[in-house]
């Protein structure tokens, strides 16, 4: 491919050199700060030869390109009368980025951030709670019983305790002090306060009135209090001498933050918590089918968008008020209708392959992990993810006539989270049931009425094409060269997660290519193969390396990471280097990165899937260096 022309094309429908703030570029995607995001044209861009995708994240525009991105980022600035680079941006290029951030895409960047880390918590804690309703419900265990007793602390103490994690979770969030935050939610929290205050007489603080409330179970009066700490911290922080930083900024923190808490920030926190989910419970009592509807055909959009962020708040305040949620069960109905519409994408293909692809995809699907449906085969084909919106919203019309609520939090809206359904009458389950059965048979049906285009009937939906091998390397092999099984070792000591945990859909959508994330447990990076490492980036956060046998990698530490310009990386190699299984490649202060407010996420995928089958894991959920993560089956 004529990386000049892809430059030249590139840069046009970016809206030209003069639409450009910056660009500059990481590992596998060029990174514009445009002056108007709108005279972008998206959808061009998309299907050009060369680009693999196009996203939005944080007030920057990203074109996707894959391992050749340094070529194509040379000509494009070669292209250009100016170089509008951040690196040669002046001191206020930060500053300037940070006030065209779009606030809603700040908001709800910090909400997604605050929750995701600890949905498997309360997930974990809710889905306790639906065994023991289900033991109650079938007679298996009594409510009186001293286990049942045990069983529901283990299930409620993350709700009732929720103020203390998403303390932790909104400071390290905010690149505060985490356990400051969680004394001072515990501060608010101790049982001598919840007595003072749970009597519902005001009480005082040096003749200041205590609102009465109770703070156990809440989400917004914490959010909202760890957020003005971490302004009081940092405050404090800048005019105290290095040597009494330990003594002085934790005490005058939480000597201002408890009591401003319960006298101002706590109270507003409860009434605007309260609000919200009053206000959530009227829309369901009094336009239920119309709200639900609504929410039901669009839940797949607002996914797509990144909006589903700003309904945990909803959500957890829901449940942790009122003991129940409305959203769930439409989450419920739209994920299982994503699965539906490549059920009947499969039905109505005449490709083996794409048939194939169409029901593993949609049982995935309906198993609570839409993204390999919805971008794989519903949004490829067009049509079949329309059919998914509408069967989202016939089964959500029909969730909203019966009233079906969830009783748990659930971490995929899917049949594995049934349970959520459970209550002391017996009917909400079988109407979730039969709620997503509707989901599933209304989107098939009518994905098999509209039909789609297959552009090829010779050719198989897959995720979008990777990158051809790169150019800046001798070891790399040409693309006719025959692939071989490949076993990729651990690079990173961790817990392994699947591509869809990535926070960035370049990886979680697959675009880059496959494989599986390490969340890291510590700072060092390894070779996963024998081989050459191809590319090193300059901030250090990304490796690429190429097998002896011909497959590309790419291990891309963390997310966002690009914008540490280097700083908390250590490369140990160079760009040429010929490297064996466990060779040290980089190191990476692993704590530094994450109180910057960067994930370290860490995805390892082979690049050149077009030359393999399939992805085949080894099966572990923590894995060390050198241990077998995955084979790549040719």
């Amino acid at each position: 491919m004529d990386k000049q022309q892809l430059s030249k094309d590139i840069l046009k429908l970016v809206g030209g050199e003069e639409n450009i703030d910056q660009v500059t570029h990481c590992m596998t995607r060029l990174r514009f700060n445009l002056n108007d995001n709108q005279k972008a044209d998206k959808a061009t861009l998309k299907n050009t030869p060369g680009v693999m995708g196009v996203m939005e994240n944080g007030g920057q525009f990203q074109v996707i390109i894959g391992n050749d991105v340094p070529i194509v980022y040379n000509a494009l600035v070669g292209n250009m009368s100016k170089s509008p680079t951040a690196d040669n941006a002046s001191s206020g290029a930060s500053t300037g980025e940070k006030k065209k951030r779009n606030p809603i895409s700040a908001l709800f960047d910090f909400i997604s951030g605050m929750f995701t880390p600890i949905l498997p918590a309360i997930t974990g804690a809710g889905m306790i709670k639906g065994i023991v309703a289900i033991l109650v419900a079938v007679g298996w265990l009594s409510d009186t019983s001293s286990t049942y007793i045990i069983l529901s602390a283990i299930g409620d103490g993350a709700f009732y305790f929720l103020p203390i994690i998403l303390a932790i979770s909104a400071a390290r969030k905010l690149g505060s002090n985490m356990y400051i935050a969680a004394a001072l939610a515990a501060g608010i929290m101790h049982p001598t306060i919840t007595a003072l205050l749970a009597d519902g007489h005001n009480s005082s603080f040096m003749g200041i009135t205590v609102i009465a409330a109770t703070y156990s179970s809440t989400v917004i009066p914490i959010v909202l209090a760890v957020w003005i700490a971490s302004y009081v911290e940092k405050a404090v922080d800048r005019v105290v001498h290095a040597s009494l930083k330990l003594l002085i900024v934790p005490t005058v923190t939480l000597l201002i933050m408890v009591p401003l808490t319960l006298m101002t920030v706590g109270p507003l926190g409860t009434v605007l918590g309260n609000g919200l989910s009053g206000g959530i419970s009227w829309l369901f009592d009094n336009m239920s089918i119309f709200a639900s509807i609504l929410i039901g055909g669009t839940m797949s959009l607002l996914i797509i968008t990144g909006m589903h962020y700003a309904l945990l708040p909803i959500v957890v305040g829901s449940m942790t008020t009122l003991g129940y949620d409305f959203i769930i069960p439409l989450m419920f109905a739209a994920n299982l209708a994503q699965g539906g519409a490549a059920f009947g994408v499969g039905l109505r293909s005449r490709n083996s392959k794409t048939k194939s692809l169409a029901y593993s995809t949609g049982l995935t699907a309906i198993m609570g992990i839409t993204e390999p449906a919805m971008y794989g085969i519903n949004m490829k084909f067009k049509k079949p993810f329309i059919a998914a919106l509408i069967g989202g919203a016939i089964a959500g019309a029909f969730m909203g006539i019966f009233n079906v609520k969830s009783y748990v939090i659930t971490g995929l809206a899917g049949l594995p989270s049934i349970a959520a359904f459970v209550s002391p009458a017996i009917s909400t389950l079988i109407y979730a049931l039969v709620g997503g059965l509707i989901a599933i048979v209304a989107a098939a049906i009518i994905t098999y009425i509209l039909g789609f285009q297959e552009e090829n009937a010779s050719e198989p939906v897959a995720a979008p094409a990777t990158p051809a091998t790169p150019a800046t390397t001798s070891a790399a092999v040409t693309e006719e060269a025959k692939a071989q099984d490949e076993q990729v070792f651990s690079p990173i000591t961790g817990e392994v997660k699947p591509l869809s945990e990535v926070p960035d859909p370049a990886f979680s959508e697959e675009i880059m290519g496959k494989g599986f994330a390490i969340q890291p447990s510590e700072g060092r990076v390894v070779s996963p193969i024998n081989g050459t490492v191809f590319s090193l980036s300059k901030s250090g956060h990304a490796i690429g390396l190429v097998s002896d046998t011909g497959a590309e990698m790419l291990i891309h530490i963390g997310i966002d990471t690009v914008k540490l310009k280097g700083q908390f990386f250590s490369p140990k190699v160079q760009a040429g280097a010929k490297v064996a299984v466990g060779d040290v490649l980089m190191e990476f202060d692993r704590e530094q990165i994450e109180k910057a407010g960067y994930t370290t996420i860490t995805p390892v995928i082979i690049t050149n899937m077009h030359q393999y089958e399939s992805i085949e894991s080894a099966g572990r959920t923590t894995i060390k260096e050198k241990d077998l993560l995955f084979t790549a089956k040719a």
